[in-house]
């Protein structure tokens, strides 16, 4: 919490020769004594003031680097808030068209939107409806702000009843080709209706290079991939699924997000991305996964893109309700350390709280 108000103006100093003795009668008075030493080099010049640390600051962050996610149901009016992710809330088209505005006349430059409260069957087949919330969405905010980029979650969990991102066996087993079908559908309904970007969160093998495939094919060949590249099977996506209204029924979703522990299947999953033909990857989530970010700038030109994940802001909002931390200052020293690893751009739930700070 902010002390900022209540602060007290720093004690007068006086400067004694070492050896010499004083007795300070008052709590203003502090005496320093001093033994000089030489040093032709002190680090501490180049932090003196606000302008030498602008001179010499290594890593800049603005509002031109921050994706802002949105979570979309159908109506009209609709402003919902999502309990576990204090701040944020479910927009329907109307009302996310003027929160989006607001951000991107700030500098924001793009959003990714996810369908919440979706429509639900074993195959998710009300993904490749163009009734659903989200190609509606994509399709009016492109007309009301042609400049906004509008990035498009590709996903069957959102619309299987069973929660997972695929089709799934007999067995419970996902099965990679025949989700990867229906994944291209998904991705030239949403190019159909003005998306600037597919962003395949599904993690299925070969995604990439089928949804490059397709879009060319159908010669929406500017419609750019945003690969979820390293999605780890964390335990920070627990309000993300709670506002999406996607809970597993059954089993994890190991067998195709990454395991934690994992580094160089990173850099394998990286490597078979941009051969696919992908245009920007993903690491996710992004404060736990500094160094996946970094070991992936090493060995890529491509632009990295880091998630700032639901349980990574929750966690910091529980944290200031307890008044344990100032939140906006926490999320953007968060927000600097995800781009000094090495991200071009980052998706955070945290983008308007701190806005006002860059």
């Amino acid at each position: 919490m902010s002390t900022s108000g209540s602060r007290r103006k720093p004690p007068k100093c006086v400067i004694a020769d070492l050896g010499e003795y004083t007795k300070s009668l008052s709590n203003e008075v502090v005496i320093f004594y001093m033994r000089e030493v030489y040093m032709l080099k002190r680090p501490r010049r180049n932090r003196k003031n606000d302008g030498m640390r602008s001179l010499c600051q290594e890593t800049l962050l603005s509002p031109k680097d921050l994706i802002m996610p949105f979570f979309v149901v159908s109506g009209k009016g609709r402003k919902e808030p999502i309990p576990s992710l204090p701040g944020v809330f479910k927009w329907s088209k109307d009302e996310l068209v003027k929160e989006a505005a607001l951000l991107h006349a700030k500098g924001v430059p793009a959003i990714l939107i996810f369908p919440a409260e979706a429509k639900k069957d074993l195959n998710g087949s009300y993904a490749l409806s163009p009734e659903e919330a989200i190609p509606e969405a994509i399709s009016f905010i492109k007309k009301e702000i042609p400049s906004l980029q509008i990035l498009c979650d590709v996903a069957l969990d959102p619309y299987t009843s069973h929660g997972h991102d695929g089709i799934v066996d007999s067995s419970g087993y996902v099965l990679n080709d025949a989700t990867v079908a229906i994944l291209q559908k998904m991705a030239l309904l949403y190019a159909e209706v003005g998306a600037d970007c597919i962003a395949p969160s599904d993690m299925m093998d070969g995604r990439i290079g089928a949804i490059r495939r397709a879009l060319d094919e159908k010669k929406y060949t500017e419609v750019g991939i945003l690969s979820y590249t390293a999605k780890y099977a964390s335990s920070l996506y627990g309000p993300f699924r709670e506002a999406l209204g996607s809970q597993l029924q059954f089993g994890d979703k190991k067998s195709y997000q990454m395991d934690p522990r994992n580094v160089r299947e990173a850099l394998r999953e990286m490597a078979l991305d941009e051969e696919e033909g992908a245009d920007i990857l993903m690491v996710k989530p992004a404060l736990f996964y500094l160094d996946v970010i970094a070991k992936m700038r090493q060995a890529t030109k491509l632009p990295i893109c880091a998630y700032h994940v639901s349980g990574e802001y929750s966690m910091v909002m529980a944290a200031a309700e307890k008044g344990y931390l100032d939140a906006e200052r926490t999320f953007l020293e968060a927000l600097i350390s995800i781009k000094r690893a090495g991200a071009d751009c980052m998706v955070s739930y945290a983008v308007p709280r701190i806005l006002s700070m860059l």
